[in-house]
């Protein structure tokens, strides 16, 4: 006759097993759509009037630049799509008309990429391709 406590250390381990395996599934990959060529893509909400608002399409590598974009501090490099229209003194504006103060400060970007079909800076610290 097995004890009711055997039982338990001998199904102890086989419920921990399982448990482990079920938290180990992989996940489904999501697969992304590309936006359509003439969607636009805002890397930031809509901007106030007078703005651009950033384009940051692209397709390839090449077509992604920095530019200066303008912040409520003064200087604010972005990677933006090679056409986009920036305009740092219409944001410097809009700051002085709202009451704005920005932190100043940015990070020096070098080059940037085309990733999922945005232009996009590479994470600092990570390398470039």
């Amino acid at each position: 006759m097995i004890r009711p406590r055997t039982l338990s250390f001998r199904l102890l381990p086989v419920l921990l097993l399982l448990a482990l395996v079920a938290c180990a599934a992989p996940a489904a990959p999501v697969v992304e759509a590309a936006p359509p060529p003439n969607a636009p893509v805002i890397d930031r909400p809509a901007a106030p009037s007078g703005v651009p608002n950033l384009d940051t399409r692209c397709r390839v590598d090449s077509d992604c630049v920095v530019k200066n974009v303008g912040s409520c501090c003064g200087y604010q490099p972005a990677c933006v799509n090679a056409d986009a229209q920036v305009d740092p003194q219409a944001v410097q504006a809009d700051c002085a008309r709202r009451g704005i103060a920005g932190v100043c400060g940015f990070v020096e970007i070098q080059s940037c990429a085309c990733v999922n079909s945005r232009c996009e800076a590479p994470a600092p610290g990570s390398l470039l391709r």
